[in-house]
C-alpha cells in the first residue's frame, strides 16, 4: 500500500514539475479545474490467490499550480487506499474459504482414564489414547514394569511430553549421542550419549524432551505416564 502511494506522489509530482517547466498545458478535453483524472490503464492480477484490481493513474488536469497538486493529491491517496484495501480483503477471504475445517474435541473423564489405568497394569502395555490422522500428535497410556532401553533414541521430528501418573522411573537425557545410527528417517539410536543427565521421576513429575534430545528410561519396579508425543516441521 506504501508502495502505490508513493508511486502516486512520484508520477503526480513529476507531471506537474514537468508542466511547470515547460509551460505546456497537458492534451485534455476535461474543462473543469482543480480535480484529478482517474484513468485505468491496466488489469493486474495478484500472484496470491486470482484477485485482480484496477490499477490506476493519476494526474493533475487543466491546472499545473503546485498549489493545486497539493489539494488534490489526498484524493488520489484516498482513492488508491480504498482499491488497496479491496484487494486486501478479497485476498484474504480467499485464503479463509480454503482453510481446512477444525477436529471435532475430545474429552477423557477421570473415569475413563483411571479404568484405562487398571487394565494396563492388570496387563503392562500401551494405550493409544489419541491418534488422529489429520493432527500432528498423539497421547499414549503407557504401563511397564522392569523394564530398561539398551540404547539411547532421538528423533528429528518428534518431541515428547512425559507425565508420570503412578510408580517411579529413571531418565537419562541430552548429552552427546556415540556412534549413533539412522535406523529409519528421522529415528536415532546410539549406544551412549557423553554428558547425560540422570533424573529420578516418581508420581506428578513431568519431563520435556523437545525433538532431537537424546533420552533412555530404565524402570526398575512399575510406571504408569501419559506420552503426548508432536510431530511435524518445527519453525525455523
Amino acid at each position: 500500500m506504501k508502495r502505490i502511494w508513493r508511486t502516486c506522489l512520484r508520477f503526480c509530482f513529476t507531471w506537474e514539475t514537468s508542466c511547470t517547466t515547460s509551460g505546456k498545458r497537458p492534451a485534455t478535453t476535461t474543462s473543469s479545474l482543480h480535480h484529478i483524472a482517474i484513468i485505468p490503464r491496466r488489469v493486474w492480477r495478484s500472484r496470491v490467490g486470482s484477485v485482480t484490481a484496477n490499477v490506476v493513474h493519476f494526474c493533475m488536469v487543466n491546472n499545473r499550480s503546485r498549489r493545486n497538486f497539493l489539494r488534490t493529491a489526498p484524493l488520489a491517496a484516498a482513492v488508491t487506499l480504498s482499491l488497496t484495501d479491496k484487494l486486501a480483503l478479497a485476498t484474504d477471504g480467499g485464503q479463509s474459504a480454503g482453510s481446512a475445517a477444525p477436529q471435532p474435541f475430545q474429552v477423557f473423564t477421570a473415569e475413563k482414564l483411571a479404568d484405562a489405568m487398571k487394565a494396563l497394569q492388570a496387563k503392562p502395555g500401551n494405550d493409544n489414547l489419541y491418534e488422529p490422522k489429520a493432527l500432528p500428535l498423539t497421547i499414549v497410556l503407557t504401563t511397564e514394569e522392569k523394564k530398561s532401553a539398551k540404547e539411547f533414541e532421538y528423533h528429528e521430528g518428534r518431541d515428547h511430553i512425559f507425565l508420570i501418573l503412578d510408580g517411579t522411573t529413571k531418565y537419562e537425557l541430552g548429552g552427546t549421542p556415540k556412534d549413533a545410527r539412522k535406523t529409519k528417517p528421522g529415528e536415532w539410536l546410539a549406544p551412549a550419549s557423553e554428558g547425560a543427565t540422570s533424573l529420578a521421576l516418581k508420581k506428578g513429575d513431568m519431563v520435556v524432551i523437545p525433538r532431537g534430545t537424546p533420552h533412555r528410561r530404565s524402570t526398575e519396579g512399575s510406571v504408569t505416564f501419559t506420552l503426548i508425543s508432536t510431530t511435524g516441521t518445527a519453525p525455523a
